[in-house]
């Protein structure tokens, strides 16, 4: 069995074996540097270096990766923004588009009726209004803190058709974001077709909804897009949502009207 003798000065208790390792408030260290307390850096931090040649400091805002026993660590250039501590985080972000849309509202089918709604109606109570589902719109996701904040960013395409191209028809209508089956964020609109007879009673536009959420329980959750309609001035007016009326018509397809959806989660980083 090797021994190793040490030199020890008393008052600084520093220790220095003959075979080159130094030890800081221990008398038996185990490698080349052994401090046992707290350690403070006044300049540089370098690594890599060599008997002839200092090593690299690094850039400003790297930090210092291991590459494993027995090799030097490196500097290296984080990908993604620090965050201190007691800050909000961006901790993922969803996002889903759908092109099928919503045609089951179109002519002949009435509206429901219900001008107003409300946050925590259920989405399948239809005494509060038919919502129709864009499934493929539809995400799943844990919170783990329950301080959060929840951005939903919903955008489609909306078209109407009014059955003469002289005569100005309207729909109202509304979009909404429900979670685990009730309504959190809602945007009532009307489209018009304004006697267009230059796009034979056809008009489109793109509707929008943008809401914050705070502070959600922790949990599974669910979170879907549902729109209805309200009302309208004639009930033989074409409607779709999200979806072209006609792939004949050159003014729009279901790539211009598409139903894109995000949720951006944020929560609380307590460590």
């Amino acid at each position: 069995m090797e021994k190793n003798k040490h030199k020890c000065i008393a008052g600084l208790f520093i220790c220095i074996s003959l075979n080159a390792q130094v030890g800081i408030k221990t008398t038996s260290p185990n490698s080349v540097l052994d401090v046992n307390g707290i350690t403070s850096l006044r300049k540089e931090l370098r690594s890599g270096g060599t008997s002839s040649q200092k090593g690299n400091a690094g850039l400003n805002g790297q930090v210092l990766v291991s590459q494993g026993e027995g090799l030097p660590p490196v500097w290296k250039s984080l990908n993604v923004s620090y965050v201190e501590e007691g800050q909000y985080k961006l901790t993922n972000t969803y996002l889903s588009s759908d092109q099928v849309g919503i045609t089951s509202l179109s002519a002949g089918v009435a509206a429901d009726g219900f001008y107003s709604s409300n946050i925590g109606d259920d989405i399948t109570d239809i005494t509060k209004g038919k919502w129709i589902k864009i499934a493929a719109l539809e995400n799943n996701f844990v919170i783990k803190n329950n301080k959060n904040k929840l951005n939903y960013q919903f955008q489609t395409g909306i078209e109407i058709k009014a059955p003469s191209a002289t005569s100005a028809q309207y729909i109202t209508f509304t979009c909404a974001v429900f979670r685990n089956g009730k309504l959190v964020a809602v945007r009532p609109d009307k489209i018009s077709s304004n006697n267009n007879s230059s796009k034979q009673g056809l008009q489109d536009y793109i509707f929008t909804l943008n809401y914050t959420e705070q502070n959600v329980s922790t949990g599974n959750q669910k979170v879907e897009v549902a729109c209805r309609k309200i009302d309208s001035s004639n009930l033989n007016s074409e409607f779709t949502i999200g979806k072209n009326i006609s792939n004949t018509n050159t003014n729009s397809n279901a790539f211009t009207l598409e139903s894109v959806f995000k949720v951006d989660i944020i929560e609380f980083i307590p460590y």
